[in-house]
């Protein structure tokens, strides 16, 4: 199977740093440019011939870290995350998805004390099943949480597959215990699991206009004022918890992917780390 490689013009350009290349042209570039080792030679041809200044400053400053490298003390192995991890998560990830799991674990036995004293309130676990798995896509796809978010941004496979990746780690931890959780209350899985699923894709789609972590501290205080607060006041479960409300949770779902895809090309930008 052949493959189509760069062209002769394009390759130049960025070798010269031509600011005039669209910014998805340069993606498009620097991505095939990981996998394809012939345009990597043709890159460095084009440097070394339209752009002799880059290539010595390159070599100084190699001639320059060498010794430093060859010194520097690596890493032990077992202090290393495993390649696939890194790809589907970050370090940051873990004590908030513990965090999530301890109030699921909580709003659980809250719903477990009030059956077992006769009281038949709102189950805790259905009014925060929504939008749990939220705080867990804003930790993952947060610039002040992450350490490394200007370098995560600046790859070129750091835009929606990305965002897509870490949203489905957090979903893959954070759904199964919100399923035992609802299961152990006799909360169904179809009053909360479209909601659920509808939140999180909204909050990626605002993420690329406002960021994905202020999209999700909007949507859970929207929450928390709207069906939370009320809920919990009255006893009763909500009307946007209710089995007829699920054909508008779908259609939720359904406009929110739709603008995840359309605007894709936002979450390449360092903005949709706020």
């Amino acid at each position: 199977m052949s493959v189509e490689h760069a062209s002769t013009h394009l390759i130049d350009a960025y070798a010269r740093g031509d600011g005039e290349i669209a910014a998805d042209e340069v993606w498009a570039l620097e991505a095939h440019l990981e996998a394809c080792r012939v345009c990597r030679d043709r890159l460095s041809a084009a440097v070394a011939t339209g752009v002799p200044a880059v290539t010595a400053l390159v070599r100084a400053v190699r001639s320059d870290l060498e010794p430093l490298l060859s010194a520097t003390v690596t890493m032990p192995r077992g202090r290393r995350r495993p390649t696939w991890l890194s790809r589907w998560s970050t370090p940051t990830m873990a004590p908030w998805l513990a965090m999530i799991m301890s109030v699921t674990v909580l709003a659980l036995l809250l719903d477990l004390a009030g059956h077992g004293a006769g009281a038949a309130p709102v189950p805790l676990v259905l009014l925060l099943a929504p939008v749990l798995p939220v705080l867990g896509v804003a930790a993952s796809w947060s610039r002040g949480l992450d350490p490394a978010y200007e370098l995560t941004a600046s790859t070129p496979r750091a835009g929606l597959p990305l965002v897509l990746r870490r949203t489905a780690s957090v979903l893959a931890v954070v759904v199964p215990v919100l399923l035992a959780g609802g299961w152990t209350t006799g909360v169904t899985a179809a009053q909360w699991l479209l909601p659920c699923l509808a939140f999180t894709s909204t909050t990626l789609a605002l993420g690329g206009v406002i960021g994905v972590t202020r999209a999700a501290a909007a949507l859970i205080t929207v929450w928390a004022a709207v069906v939370l607060a009320p809920a919990l006041t009255t006893s009763r479960t909500p009307v946007a918890l209710d089995r007829d409300g699920l054909p508008v949770w779908a259609l939720i779902l359904t406009l929110a992917t739709g603008v995840v895809i359309a605007r894709r090309g936002a979450y390449a930008v360092l903005g949709a780390h706020r």
